[in-house]
């Protein structure tokens, strides 16, 4: 009899063991899985990601994912809003904040603490440039870069291999010495994820039409500063014009002008495709307020045949606060204003700087260095 209830027992325990393992089977979360990730513009939704950009909205496609509480881009934690989470899909944005540890690898950690690892990386953008605030800045002093993806550390290296020191890096605006053999042409910047190099010219020599190093035209010539003194702009390439007095409203007040004949060493400097494909490039001059350009008009010839005493027109207003600044205008823009079309003239073209329109204004202006140069080194 004893040896019956022994039996019975056994079976009873073995019935309850067999059940309890079957419930923990039953009752164990399914194991997560990711297929594949994409785009989430639905016109584009076969277009499949092994990257993404900072900041990119993506779509991790899968089974059984609607328990994920994290998800990690490298070291950095990316937001999750529960409703862009379902059993299929999560949407996510990948973080903007740069990582410090790169392992290439997206990670999912689930509410029972599960963590699914797929391989996926991070394209964190290589240093953008795309403007100085001032092109001509002398040694000792700071220039500015505006661009973006100026991540920390960085170097700043200008042709020749001589490196600024850097003074601030905040909202795309990169600040640097520049050093005493720092020499013209492209400065690049690298940080840790890419190098780029400028399309613009630190202290550009090309194609400088108007200048002051030697002036020439027809026109006041007493204008030009050689020797700054107390008040004066400090030179930042050499001489250069100031107009320092009172204008009518109307009055015509040639700055520098003339015919190729009277312009013998700049007439020619504008390259024969500036000409031709003006949309390829920039006219460009530095110019320091110390009083605002607020009325009248700047009428500026830019490889014109003849003289246009009416067009480009560059308006006020504009104030740089006493500091030198790079004025950028799109060459194609001064060249379509002119009544007679510029073309490839191999004797050389007029220039002119032009002071003349509606309202009186308390000039104190300087200009230097107008050239038209590329937009690209490409």
């Amino acid at each position: 009899m004893k040896s019956i209830y022994k039996i019975l027992f056994t079976l009873l325990m073995f019935f309850a063991a067999a059940s309890i393992i079957y419930s923990c089977k039953k009752d164990a979360a399914p194991t997560p899985v990711i297929n594949y990730i994409r785009v989430t513009n639905p016109v584009s939704s076969d277009s499949l990601l092994v990257s993404a950009n900072q900041g990119q909205l993506i779509a991790i496609v899968g089974t059984n994912l609607q328990e994920a509480r994290e998800v990690w881009f490298n070291d950095q934690q990316s937001r999750l809003t529960p409703t862009y989470i379902s059993g299929n899909s999560i949407l996510v944005s990948v973080p903007s904040k740069i990582p410090t540890t790169v392992n290439n690898i997206m990670t999912i950690v689930f509410a029972n603490g599960y963590k699914l690892k797929y391989n996926f990386s991070v394209d964190i953008s290589k240093p953008s440039l795309n403007s100085m605030t001032c092109e001509f800045v002398n040694a000792g002093d700071v220039a500015t870069i505006i661009g973006n993806y100026f991540y920390q550390p960085l170097t700043v290296t200008f042709t020749g291999g001589a490196t600024g020191e850097i003074v601030s890096v905040a909202d795309g605006v990169l600040k640097f010495k520049v050093p005493a053999n720092a020499q013209p042409g492209p400065i690049t910047v690298k940080t840790n994820f890419g190098i780029t190099s400028s399309d613009f010219w630190f202290r550009d020599p090309r194609n400088q039409f108007i200048t002051s190093d030697p002036y020439e035209g027809w026109h006041e010539e007493n204008l030009v500063v050689t020797n700054p003194g107390p008040g004066d702009p400090p030179k930042i390439s050499g001489n250069y014009i100031r107009v320092n007095k009172k204008l009518a409203s109307w009055s015509w007040n040639e700055i520098a002008d003339g015919p190729a004949s009277a312009m013998p060493n700049h007439s020619k400097k504008i390259p024969d495709d500036a000409i031709l494909h003006p949309e390829k490039y920039y006219l460009k001059f530095e110019i320091c307020t110390m009083k605002p350009y607020n009325n009248g008009m700047i009428r500026i010839n830019a490889g014109t045949s003849v003289q246009d005493a009416v067009n480009y027109q560059w308006a006020p207003p504009y104030d740089s606060k006493g500091q030198w600044q790079t004025v950028v205008i799109s060459y194609d823009e001064v060249w379509k204003s002119y009544t007679v079309k510029p073309t490839v003239n191999p004797d050389g073209y007029w220039a002119m700087l032009l002071m003349q329109g509606p309202g009186d204004l308390d000039a104190d202006i300087s200009f230097d260095s107008f050239r038209i140069v590329p937009k690209s080194n490409k």
